[in-house]
């Protein structure tokens, strides 16, 4: 049986991406056959590993099935899978998934609404997000100020943030009144706060966030807020392509992305820490 680098079976698994792993392989975390890993280290779905002492449950890749779906995240969830002060996350209300567990392709912060997307794959999770693949992010901003020309012109062109330069690949009117106006905005990347913090340097303040695009992928008008849908075998395609990824679609996911009881308690919780 052929072996395979440690982090590449572990991202298989869903367990966390390669990147991530490496971080716990080197931290120590995980051993096969009874020895701790060091980074480099590759075993077979024969070897039996361990992550923090509990066992992995390896699939074979002839065996592995890739998954993805698309998501609509509503202002006031965190993109983490528990939040200590029992806020609503996006994992709340995604479909149960056998035997792997769903990651997330990037993150978007608890005022930010939009698209976000999940698989099962860490590799996939890995290269969507990588800054090499520079996949286009589209955003839909409201500001609140007056933005002049000269000010769109810098935005495009370079602002110098405390974690580098960072510029809006595109900028384009989407209308509005008075001092509340909303742009369309692109770039191709996705550091932590990045849009508002490009705005913020102009003393512009947004006051509402929205992610209708990733890569070639389009929010749906249909796709309501806390829903998800599963994507078609050729949205699928597309970003098994970008990520330069052999095509893995071979079953569905449950397609219903209702589920009363998860949504009610999802939208208690929103109430209570909407401000």
């Amino acid at each position: 049986m052929q072996d395979e680098k440690l982090q590449k079976i572990m991202a298989r698994a869903g367990i966390a991406s390669r990147r991530e792993s490496e971080r716990w392989i080197e931290a120590g975390r995980v051993s096969v056959n009874g020895v701790i890993s060091s980074l480099g280290d590759r075993a077979t779905t024969n070897d039996l590993i361990r992550v923090d002492g509990k066992p992995l449950k390896v699939t074979k890749p002839e065996d592995f099935q890739r998954k993805m779906i698309a998501y609509h995240k509503p202002e006031g969830e965190i993109s983490s899978k528990k939040d200590p002060e029992g806020r609503p996350t996006i994992y709340d209300t995604l479909p149960n998934i056998r035997n792997s567990r769903w990651l997330s392709v990037g993150r978007l912060d608890f005022n930010t609404s939009g698209l976000i997307f999940f698989t099962n794959d860490g590799e996939l999770a890995n290269k969507l997000m990588h800054p090499a693949q520079e996949i286009v992010r589209k955003y839909a901003v409201r500001v609140r100020g007056q933005v002049s020309d000269d000010i769109l012109l810098q935005l495009q062109q370079g602002v110098e943030l405390d974690d580098g330069e960072a510029h809006f690949e595109t900028v384009e009117d989407a209308g509005g009144e008075r001092t509340n106006h909303w742009y369309h905005v692109t770039l191709k990347e996705g550091r932590n706060r990045e849009v508002r913090r490009m705005w913020e340097a102009f003393d512009i303040q947004v006051s509402r966030l929205h992610r209708i695009k990733y890569g070639p992928f389009e929010l749906p008008r249909s796709l309501k807020r806390g829903r998800w849908k599963e994507l078609t075998p050729a949205e699928m395609a597309d970003f098994e392509k970008l990520a330069g990824l052999k095509s893995n679609t071979k079953t569905k996911i449950v397609r219903n992305s209702k589920n009363p009881k998860r949504q009610n308690k999802r939208l208690k919780a929103r109430k209570v820490f909407k401000k």
